[in-house]
């Protein structure tokens, strides 16, 4: 759950409180004025909302803006704080996809899947706590599964008299979490949850699963490349550091949360081998170098393009605390065992709490993710969740059992991270690419007859369907 190198990849049952929804139902109100109202004018007339600006793109309008949102979704009167949102809007007669990264948005005009196989609008939003989405001063108390999903069930009772066609949500990673949270907290909202390589981590103090995958991954041949590099890292610790505080120095790193230059150079060299199959294929591991071999500056170069070691400086820290705070105390997180770095690991795999502040006060709460996996296996309606076959984060992931309805789970040969619904196989494609169009009431004459037929509504467009992501050891 790591990592803060920043390179571009082309890849919330609760109600709130009456008052809550006395505020929402305001709002819906509000956002009616007459039909041939400018789509901005009618988003505008929402209370609480505000435009930072609009950005052009062909065939849509991009809008940025901010929402009021409660601080405390069940005391709404304690204080508000302004969330950020982007709308692409196509089409009020279109679907609407609500996606959520889980962490902040892009202002960058881009479209998830989803909105690009039903043709529709896009809203976006901002998670809680993730800055400038952040309430001053920060009651990290309130920043929890529930209280996230209720702001996405705010601005979506604000935003369905203007977009008043179907509804879905996604997300991917921690992004495709949080949907799924939304659908157990707030399940009458959406009409169909599509939730890309969405970890499960039903109970925190026990991850063989994980081991388990890390040990089968792949091939053997390239494990043991991958398990090489760490070892040689770590019996190289001393002149590898002296390279790190090199580089320490020239970036201005500084390492107060994690405690030491030290720790934190571990905590990179026990990610790599994760690092690797989340966002590489099994093809890069021919560009594994030959550990034995490699000097001193090829293997912190090579360590650090796949696993960042600037992740556990507080410079990488600092934008992710919302990320490992809720890892801390709701989420969960892996404990991986690395069997091969035993004698050589001085730390073992670090726990969220040493990678948070520690003015910030933090306690698990284990029910939280049993909660949500119970309804999910038991309850999912119209639910579709995509991974990929070599991504350490499906090791743990969610499953659709008796009692649910029209609910799946894909699994995207070969691929990682980055798994999506064109990596299916074309049979599973289709059948998820049909589900979609249907959820969204969209689905052509000839899809509804023979699902093998469904193809992406929109075409395909480079700039706009590009993957905007940090390559991040967070999910």
């Amino acid at each position: 759950m790591r990592k803060a190198l920043r390179w571009l990849l082309s890849l919330v049952v609760l109600i709130g409180t009456v008052s809550a929804a006395g505020m929402t139902a305001g709002a819906a109100t509000a956002a009616e004025p007459a039909a041939g109202t400018d789509i901005k004018d009618r988003i505008l007339a929402i209370p609480g909302m505000k435009l930072i600006e609009e950005k052009p793109y062909p065939g849509y309008r991009f809008f940025v803006l901010t929402y009021d949102q409660p601080v405390d979704h069940r005391h709404p009167r304690k204080g508000t704080f302004a969330q950020r949102i982007t709308l692409l809007h196509k089409d009020t007669t279109r679907p609407t996809v609500f996606f959520t990264s889980g962490y902040n948005v892009s202002t960058t005009p881009r479209r998830s899947e989803p909105t690009a196989i039903v043709d529709g609008n896009q809203v976006s939003l901002e998670y809680r706590f993730f800055t400038p989405s952040r309430p001053e001063p920060a009651d990290w108390s309130k920043l929890d599964v529930w209280q996230a999903a209720s702001d996405q069930h705010r601005v979506f009772t604000a935003l369905k008299p203007v977009y008043d066609r179907k509804w879905l949500s996604t997300g991917g990673s921690k992004g495709g979490m949080t949907a799924t949270y939304y659908e157990r907290h707030y399940p009458r909202d959406m009409d169909g949850v599509v939730a890309y390589v969405a970890p499960n981590d039903v109970v925190n103090n026990e991850d063989k699963a994980y081991d388990r995958f890390l040990a089968n991954v792949g091939t053997q041949e390239c494990r043991d490349k991958l398990n090489a590099v760490q070892r040689e890292a770590l019996l190289r610790r001393a002149p590898m550091e002296k390279i790190y505080e090199t580089y320490a120095a020239d970036g201005g790193y500084t390492f107060t949360t994690v405690g030491s230059l030290d720790r934190a150079f571990e905590a990179v060299v026990l990610d790599y081998s994760w690092a690797f199959w989340q966002y590489s294929l099994l093809a890069d591991c021919d560009a594994v170098p030959a550990a034995a071999t490699a000097t001193d500056q090829e293997l912190f170069d090579h360590i650090d393009a796949v696993a960042g070691f600037s992740a556990y400086a507080d410079q990488g820290l600092s934008a992710y605390t919302p990320y490992y705070y809720q890892a801390g105390t709701e989420l969960g997180s892996p404990d991986i065992a690395q069997p091969h770095l035993k004698g050589l690991s001085r730390y073992g795999y670090q726990p969220p709490r040493n990678f948070v502040p520690r003015d910030i006060p933090m306690r698990f709460k284990p029910w939280v993710m049993k909660d949500v996996d119970t309804w999910v296996r038991h309850n999912a309606t119209r639910m579709m969740f995509v991974y990929g076959e070599n991504d350490p984060w499906g090791a743990e992931p969610f499953r659709v059992g008796k009692g649910t309805r029209d609910s799946h789970v894909f699994t995207a040969p070969g691929a990682n991270h980055g798994a999506n619904v064109a990596g299916l196989v074309p049979d599973e494609r289709a059948k998820a690419t049909a589900a979609i169009l249907r959820w969204a009431g969209v689905a052509p004459a000839a899809v509804q007859e023979n699902p093998a037929k469904a193809r992406p509504l929109a075409e395909a467009d480079a700039r706009l369907d590009k993957r905007d992501m940090e390559r991040t050891l967070r999910p």
